[in-house]
């Protein structure tokens, strides 16, 4: 079990305690469930991502606490468009301002210009943050497994299900993963290769987690997937969905970094991991 306390991981669940104060006083729930109503129709975040090989989660980052900027010229309209394009099969969308530099309106925008469902990448911590990510048009959140207790991780993975939402669970180790086999196995299990306290990347985390999961259960490797090589191993592991940000962000050109990473992935009868 990782100690968040003294990790960048811990900074950010403080100030989005403060945050979610913050949000609650300027939009009541009974508001924030009006507007997920309103928002435009859920598109399905695993089975797009099941039907491609190698199925490609691909982000729209403009910076992260321990690189700083990664990309001036930020377009995430652009930057989607691009992404499918190459043939990514999802979106991941950095909402989080004091660290990633993100914005709500990020994934609107992305959505809007490109076919793709979209995850909101960001550390949400209480179920309204998950009813205000439909209201933002999400398909997806992301639930942090070291930032959140067995409660919160079963309340607002439910909350997502209840809101027609897919769900990503990340893990570091054994034991988050444990934890996270404890929920519906409708969840998405992502494997996140970056040590928190270090931030040294380690690909055998991937490789390491995989072996205990049912076979036909769905793997996202995060972090680290930086070459072809890279690609490779995971795949020689039967590990075929991957969430990159950084190896896209910091080229010119997203589109011709995505292929030249994964070539063009093939579309593939839709398969379930319900």
């Amino acid at each position: 079990m990782v100690d968040i306390a003294n990790t960048i991981l811990g900074k950010i669940v403080d100030r989005k305690t403060e945050e979610l104060a913050a949000r609650l006083k300027q939009r009541s729930l009974k508001d924030i469930e009006e507007l997920a109503q309103a928002a435009t129709p859920v598109r399905s975040f695993v089975q797009a991502l099941s039907c491609k090989y190698p199925g490609v989660i691909a982000e729209i980052k403009k910076a992260s606490p321990s690189k700083g900027i990664i990309r001036e010229n930020f377009n995430p309209a652009e930057i989607a468009r691009q992404y499918e394009q190459a043939g990514a099969a999802c979106l991941s969308v950095l909402t989080d301002v004091d660290f990633f530099q993100g914005a709500d309106e990020n994934i609107q925008i992305a959505r809007t210009h490109c076919g793709l469902p979209a995850l909101r990448k960001d550390f949400l911590i209480d179920p309204y943050n998950v009813i205000e990510a439909r209201a933002l048009h999400a398909d997806c959140i992301l639930l942090i497994v070291a930032s959140l207790s067995n409660q919160q991780l079963e309340e607002m993975s439910q909350t997502a299900f209840e809101q027609g939402m897919d769900v990503l669970v990340e893990v570091h180790d054994e034991y988050e993963l444990e934890r996270a086999l404890q929920l519906s196995n409708r969840c998405l299990l992502g494997v996140n290769n970056r040590n928190l306290k270090t931030f040294e990347v380690d690909l055998n985390t991937s490789l390491r987690l995989k072996k205990l999961l049912d076979p036909a259960r769905l793997l996202v490797t995060e972090s680290g997937i930086a070459s072809p090589d890279d690609v490779r191993l995971m795949q020689e592991h039967d590990i075929h969905a991957f969430l990159v940000g950084e190896s896209f962000m910091k080229q010119p050109y997203p589109d011709q970094a995505f292929t030249a990473l994964f070539g063009q992935p093939q579309r593939v009868k839709t398969l379930s991991y319900e």
